[in-house]
């Protein structure tokens, strides 16, 4: 079908087709196959012409999708309001915040304006970015802050503070795997007879299907996600959280539990690309121009967290997360009698934690060590659905 959506300009079309031959050089390079997840992290992150790595707006109004601080401030103040209330009560937290995947930088400056306005600036904010694109963006969001902030690589060997993730997990690649009537299949990329993509299914050992809760019980057909990039990144994340004196590490995504992850009637997956504000699950139209993401397995996560010496502080929807950090207390610093300036900042949190908007599709998990999490914050924990 046809897909019904805003044509992208000419210079736009011709990054888009230059990563497509790319990446059909690498399918043929490759016997005419490679994984889906080899297929997503070209398109999101191949030199120039990815989505994360080339110029063009990602997140707001002229970008594809909005994340919950393009939606309102009181997300990075609430986030900094914890903050500070961890680095009082924890002896083992250094004042220092380190932000991966930090987009256009707004969550960092509204994390920062809210600290500052405490008196509780940070020794320093670190930002791991890959984009070069994106760290100039955010470089020119930071404006008075941008002297406390060091750009990052990578993630450090070890580190003290509280640790930011907002929305990272759910674009980092990851492989297909379809059941069949001959067991599990890994649905790759290849080249229709006109040059085309398509899907293609074959036969792979190491498709890691032990993660699937009662996977043999699955119908054929049943198709999901598999993430051991973002496993990875988890074990990695959790030895530096542990290897460390104490950390917190927040991260606000959207995803479910295994249990619910893996439903029978989530046959489809969860693959979604979003583009000008359209959602669709087509990862073939205008590569590098669209984002593609899945749902997070939280369990997952977990699981890779714990293995690696951090512990699960918490794991709760956002909705619950944000209102027992305080973000109605931070409204109401606004007057609800000067409306004009109230109700546009008490929409903006009704879509934070509504759970008919983002409050309950988006999730936070917490891992940390040495950090004395506040005793309301597990008001509505969840981390025994893990």
């Amino acid at each position: 079908m046809q897909l019904q959506l805003p044509e992208p300009g000419a210079d736009a079309q011709a990054a888009s087709h230059s990563l497509k031959q790319l990446i059909a050089g690498e399918i043929a390079a490759a016997g005419g196959w490679i994984s889906f997840e080899r297929y997503m992290e070209l398109a999101l992150y191949a030199p120039q012409v990815g989505y994360y790595s080339g110029g063009s707006a990602k997140l707001g109004k002229d970008g594809d999708f909005t994340t919950a601080p393009e939606i309102s401030p009181l997300f990075g103040a609430t986030l900094a309001h914890l903050a500070t209330e961890l680095i009082s009560e924890s002896e083992s937290l250094a004042n220092v915040f380190l932000e991966f995947g930090a987009g256009t930088g707004k969550l960092a400056v509204d994390i920062l304006a809210e600290l500052k306005a405490r008196g509780r600036l940070p020794e320093k904010y670190f930002i791991v970015e890959i984009s070069s694109q994106l760290r100039a963006r955010q470089q020119e969001t930071l404006g008075e802050f941008v002297a406390l902030v060091e750009w990052l690589d990578a993630l450090p060997e070890t580190f003290s503070g509280v640790v930011v993730g907002n929305e990272v997990l759910d674009a980092m690649p990851v492989r297909l795997a379809v059941k069949s009537a001959q067991g599990w299949l890994e649905r790759g990329v290849a080249l229709d007879a006109a040059g085309s993509f398509r899907f293609e299914d074959r036969a792979a050992a190491d498709l890691p299907v032990a993660q699937i809760p009662d996977a043999d019980e699955l119908p054929d057909g049943y198709l999901t996600e598999l993430a051991p990039v973002a496993i990875g990144f988890m074990r990695t994340l959790a030895r530096m959280v542990a290897s460390g004196a104490g950390a917190a590490a927040i991260l606000p995504d959207y995803g479910f539990p295994a249990s619910e992850y893996y439903l029978h009637d989530r046959s489809a997956g969860t693959l979604m690309c979003h583009y000008r504000h359209h959602a669709h699950d087509d990862p073939f139209y205008w590569p590098g121009l669209q984002d593609i993401t899945a749902h997070v397995d939280f369990t997952a996560m977990a699981i890779a967290a714990v293995e690696e010496g951090a512990e699960v502080m918490a794991y709760t929807s956002q909705g619950a997360f944000l209102l027992n950090a305080g973000i109605g207390e931070l409204l109401l610093r606004t007057s609800p009698e000067a409306s004009l300036q109230y109700l546009p900042q008490a929409n903006a949190m009704q879509k934070l934690i509504s759970p008919a908007e983002m409050g309950e599709l988006f999730k936070v998990l917490v891992i940390g060590k040495n950090v004395e999490w506040p005793q309301r914050m597990l008001r509505h924990d969840r981390t025994h659905r893990l």
